[in-house]
């Protein structure tokens, strides 16, 4: 290489460190989070059950939550998993899914609302082929263009039948 730079090399203990770190975050969020759905009969956790879990995300099902109730539990999880994690440790909730698809690990599609006060979602698709660049662009904007009237009308035979 010229002048003698070379390119830094990957240090896989750090890596491998870092992974660790957040698998045992993620499993303090995921035993917190069932320990305190089953400790409260009547509260608000109970029958939130987290569904999915990675070292940088968690998604926790809600049923028969509102938008501003899915936010307000979905900030006290934040808070606890915070609270219960060494600094600089940080649990922030980032959006509330609703609809959402979560087709497998880091695949997942719905309409996202970063607030409770937002009026429009956002149409959020990770790892789906809405998103990745190795398809094609017509196939892409058919499956987004079906996701979308999936969401809105919540009516599967719909999205079954062509898009105009």
């Amino acid at each position: 290489s010229a002048g003698g730079c070379r390119r830094p090399r990957p240090l896989a203990e750090v890596a491998d460190a870092g992974g660790q770190g957040g698998g045992a975050t993620r499993e303090t969020a995921v035993e917190m989070g069932m320990k305190r759905a089953s400790e409260e009969i009547n509260g608000r956790w109970t029958g939130c059950r987290v569904v999915y879990g990675d070292p940088d995300s968690l998604f926790v099902h809600m049923p028969g939550r509102s938008l501003e109730e899915a936010h307000a539990i979905g900030a006290e999880i934040a808070a606890a998993v915070t609270a219960a994690n060494p600094p600089p440790v940080v649990l922030k909730l980032e959006k509330v899914y609703l609809p959402c698809m979560l087709i497998t690990k880091k695949r997942y599609v719905g309409h996202a609302f970063e607030s409770p006060n937002q009026l429009v979602p956002i149409f959020d698709a990770k790892g789906i082929e809405t998103v990745r660049r190795d398809n094609c662009p017509a196939g892409s904007k058919l499956l987004r263009a079906r996701l979308g009237l999936l969401f809105v009308r919540t009516d599967p035979r719909l999205a079954q039948r062509s898009v105009p």
